[in-house]
């Protein structure tokens, strides 16, 4: 069932966040980035087929299981969140799954990063009485802080990607988050952290971004305060 993208909305997820006692993550080691997460609103089955080149972006690139092709497809619905396709070849961080965002420029807050990434990556400029709130940091696997940002959207939005940066940016509806069978969670060798799964579409979103989405779901929609930094990220996006 998809949520109402209404002021009833708004107004919860403001106190959920304005409640919450957000974790903050002090470590000189790392640079510091912003994503913003975007709630707008989204028309049910306008997304039966996904624009991207998918099979370009997915060349090289392991099929997670039987059925996820990395297609974005019978997401939207009511209330929403944007999520990017990244391109295939930029420097770092290639072909993921991810929020708008990127690093801090000197002098700026993550307030800031995330309203200039937003502009910059997605073509929306919205102004500082959009943030709803602050989530709780998430230290990378590659050397970042990530400060993840919640904007009300006020809309649809026209959204208008970056060629170099973003190949499709999807209107996903906040309801996907509440499925059934998530998040999930496997193991690696590598770590004994949990590493987290958040179905959406034909794939499955992992950390930094999965684990964003999972306090998303947990704090902004459900009033929970659990934390999300502990959960583990694939080795692919360690790099």
């Amino acid at each position: 069932m998809t949520i109402s993208y209404d002021e009833a909305l708004r107004e919860r997820i403001r106190a959920h966040l304005s409640a919450h006692d957000r974790r903050a993550v002090d470590d000189p080691s790392k640079r510091r980035a912003a994503v913003a997460v975007v709630i707008v609103d989204s028309d049910f089955a306008e997304d039966r087929v996904d624009p991207a080149p998918v099979d370009d972006w997915m060349a090289g690139r392991p099929i997670p299981e039987a059925g996820l092709d990395g297609r974005m497809v019978d997401v939207a619905g009511g209330a929403a969140f944007l999520l990017c396709r990244r391109a295939s070849r930029l420097t770092s961080h290639a072909a993921q799954w991810a929020l708008p965002g990127g690093r801090l420029d000197a002098g700026e807050t993550a307030v800031d990063a995330a309203l200039r990434e937003l502009d910059e990556e997605v073509g929306v400029r919205l102004s500082e009485s959009a943030v709803l709130g602050v989530l709780d940091d998430y230290p990378t696997r590659s050397g970042y802080v990530i400060t993840p940002v919640v904007i009300w959207g006020g809309g649809r939005l026209d959204l208008r990607p970056a060629p170099a940066e973003v190949v499709a940016v999807y209107r996903v509806g906040l309801h996907q988050l509440q499925r059934d069978d998530s998040p999930r969670y496997i193991g690696i060798p590598e770590s004994p952290r949990p590493v987290v799964q958040i179905p959406l579409g034909n794939d499955l979103i992992h950390a930094p971004t999965g684990a964003v989405l999972l306090q998303v779901r947990w704090l902004c929609l459900e009033g929970r305060g659990d934390r999300v930094d502990d959960l583990e990220q694939p080795v692919f996006a360690w790099k």
